[in-house]
């Protein structure tokens, strides 16, 4: 990494992660200097990296970042990116990545955790890219103008579907819901960011990865958001894209459950 640095330090003006968004990022939770999910962060990076044909960051240096932190929560950022150079779109035959890192104090919307949020389909659709699928990468367009789409506080987030038609996450988390007694998460084979919590809840429990029409959420029995810096939300309302009620649902224990394991990874309550 040739050009690595902390949250203060300058980007050139012809950064490739600036001008064409050539670059990958990571938002990690750090407790009391201990990065968590971090070994998922470290592979999802690496295999960003691969994706993009860019020389992965030294895992030592990356290593020493989180104990910067301190005591404490907070949430460090990665951001990777080509470097400079190329020639318009095409990148440097020897591109020398850029690094840079910011550390920032924490604190999660707990009342989000008991009390439930309500959430609402957006107009924008995602492009299917198969390249790119389950990649933290840096253009982030199609969420920008997926948020822009709703400014009232009540609605915690916006749901996204594919240009294909299918659920893949919110606008800033992944998507769970419960169908016929079994919690699935939307397949991420065309497009999506794939979660480092989500991977972690793959790994442990039975969650089915399936692919699945906007509509039909209005009939799954428990719906609910998740990242590894947040946690997991239980979905308790439902609205179109215009504001019209679809669903409403309580809190389970099935979903306080899944809330625990989830939870349990990094370091917060949970209300079983």
């Amino acid at each position: 990494m040739s050009d690595a640095a902390p949250q203060d330090a300058g980007v050139p003006f012809d950064d490739r992660g600036l001008a064409y968004g050539d670059g990958l990022f990571e938002t990690v939770l750090v407790r009391d200097g201990q990065p968590l999910l971090w070994d998922y962060h470290l592979a999802r990076l690496q295999r960003g990296c691969a994706a993009l044909g860019i020389t992965a960051p030294d895992a030592e240096l990356l290593a020493s970042l989180p104990a910067e932190a301190g005591s404490g929560l907070a949430v460090l950022k990665v951001i990777v990116t080509r470097g400079s150079g190329g020639r318009g779109y095409q990148p440097p035959a020897q591109p020398e990545p850029r690094l840079r890192w910011q550390l920032s104090a924490f604190e999660p919307r707990r009342e989000h955790w008991q009390r439930g949020v309500a959430v609402r389909h957006c107009r924008l659709r995602l492009a299917e890219q198969p390249a790119l699928a389950g990649v933290k990468h840096l253009n982030r367009l199609e969420n920008v103008l997926a948020r822009r789409e709703w400014s009232s506080p009540g609605i915690a987030e916006g749901l996204l579907s594919s240009v294909g038609g299918r659920l893949v996450e919110a606008t800033g988390m992944n998507l769970f819901w419960r169908r016929n007694g079994h919690w699935q998460t939307p397949r991420l084979e065309r497009c999506g960011v794939a979660g480092t919590l989500r991977a972690a809840l793959l790994e442990r429990l039975a969650i089915d990865e399936v692919e699945l029409e906007p509509a039909a959420l209005e009939t799954v029995e428990g719906l609910c958001l998740g990242n590894s810096v947040q946690g997991l939300w239980p979905v308790i309302a439902l609205q179109s894209a215009s504001g019209e009620p679809l669903g409403r649902w309580a809190i389970t224990h099935e979903f306080r459950a899944l809330q625990q394991q989830a939870h349990a990874l990094l370091g917060y309550p949970s209300y079983v």
